[in-house]
């Protein structure tokens, strides 16, 4: 019996998964590689390896392709914050002013290209803001506000600009904020933040604390913020897509920044990973904090991690404000540090009542169903993450083979 059969999965409708790939998006030259790791309970029942590693030079895709994952960043830094949580370095409810005293005097933006005319902000923003994104931060990417501008303008957070985390934060306690923590969704530098308060905690660098209390426990060897140097045979080249549906070289691995340590370790989007690392980091999350022992997280705070965080129990329809390449939101709240469903029709897709799931923005993605027990991760190197609506298609084609389920 195979792998697939015995896991409750159709062999064949798993095929579809490979089949769709290299039609519509690789053989068409849509998308250099795709990488596609399906498992249940821990264990691997799928893993599609397709294209090319690195198209200018025809290199293949292998199973150990190391990849930049963006975004995928983000539930890393939140659960390594919610480590310390439970250590009772800081809580949920903390005024995030109480670890950062410089931004006790934030407030809301008003008029003005600078200096600003505010208002104050009508409550503090707590860490638990910085976790689900209602903190009143932004990203200069957003295109959308002056604030956003003054983003750009100072490289907030921006990849392998020559800013610290220090630098960050005292940039950011010059800017008013988009409006008050807890009124609006609006994706940020929240996660970067979070990663600075992770290192101020623990007094060592955020790579060091990740690599302690995540990435060692976990056996994920290829996981960091840059690409070592028996990686670089690995990794990938990096794409654009161009409006006639092809390829752009993006970022050459050969000359890529991602080869030195960055300045800047950004807990919003600074990793590079492999598919079977983060398969180790989802199944962890899966198994109710834990993966071969090493215990990362309770279950009980990853419980509330998978929870919607948004206030009123509303989802990202009704409460964001940014320009956000997700499919759509209908049915999707937040939890802290990533995407939860709570209201599985709305969302138009097969998914279960609190899964959880979030993407880079090189087009990566993973999801976790905690009712399944299955974890899904998606890898390949093509920005933006909205050229193609991928992610909602490997839903549909995981599920569409999924034979036993466990609702």
């Amino acid at each position: 019996m195979s792998k697939a059969k015995s896991a409750g999965f159709s062999k064949e409708r798993l095929g579809r998964i490979e089949t769709l790939l290299t039609r519509k998006y690789i053989e068409p030259g849509r998308m250099p590689c795709a990488q596609v790791l399906v498992a249940r309970k821990g264990e691997t029942i799928h893993q599609s390896v397709l294209g090319l590693r690195d198209v200018e030079r025809g290199a293949a895709l292998t199973d150990d392709t190391v990849y930049r994952i963006y975004s995928m960043t983000k539930p890393v830094a939140c659960v390594a914050l919610m480590t310390l949580v439970e250590e009772g370095l800081i809580a949920l409810d903390d005024p995030v002013a109480k670890h950062i005293p410089a931004w006790k005097d934030l407030a809301v933006y008003a008029a003005g290209l600078g200096p600003y005319l505010t208002t104050p902000a009508v409550r503090p923003m707590q860490v638990v803001d910085l976790l689900r994104h209602t903190s009143g931060l932004t990203y200069g990417f957003q295109n959308r506000t002056n604030i956003d501008a003054a983003y750009r303008k100072l490289k907030v957070a921006e990849m392998h600009a020559e800013t610290d985390l220090e630098g960050m934060i005292a940039q950011l306690a010059t800017l008013p904020l988009e409006f008050s923590p807890g009124e609006a969704w609006n994706y940020s530098v929240s996660t970067d933040v979070v990663g600075y308060l992770v290192q101020k905690l623990c007094g060592k660098p955020l790579s060091q604390v990740l690599a302690e209390r995540i990435f060692d426990p976990l056996k994920m060897t290829d996981t960091g913020f840059f690409v070592r140097e028996d990686q670089r045979p690995r990794f990938a080249a990096c794409y654009n897509a161009t409006p006639q549906g092809g390829l752009k070289l993006q970022d050459d691995p050969a000359t890529s920044p991602y080869l030195a340590p960055p300045a800047l370790e950004s807990g919003g989007g600074g990793l590079v990973s492999t598919a079977a690392d983060y398969m180790r980091f989802c199944n962890m999350l899966v198994n109710g904090g834990e993966l071969d022992g090493a215990r990362i997280l309770s279950p009980m705070s990853l419980r509330l991690m998978a929870a919607n965080h948004l206030p009123g129990d509303k989802d990202l329809t009704e409460m964001s404000r940014s320009l956000f390449s997700e499919s759509t939101n209908a049915g999707v709240g937040f939890g802290l540090g990533f995407a939860v469903v709570f209201d599985p029709p709305k969302t138009l897709v097969p998914c279960s009542m609190g899964e959880f799931y979030w993407g880079g923005a090189a087009s990566t993605a993973f999801w976790i169903d905690p009712v399944e027990e299955v974890t899904v991760v998606f890898m390949t190197q093509l920005l933006p993450s909205s050229s193609y609506p991928i992610r909602r298609e490997l839903r549909t084609l995981v599920y569409s083979a999924l034979m036993e389920s466990q609702a």
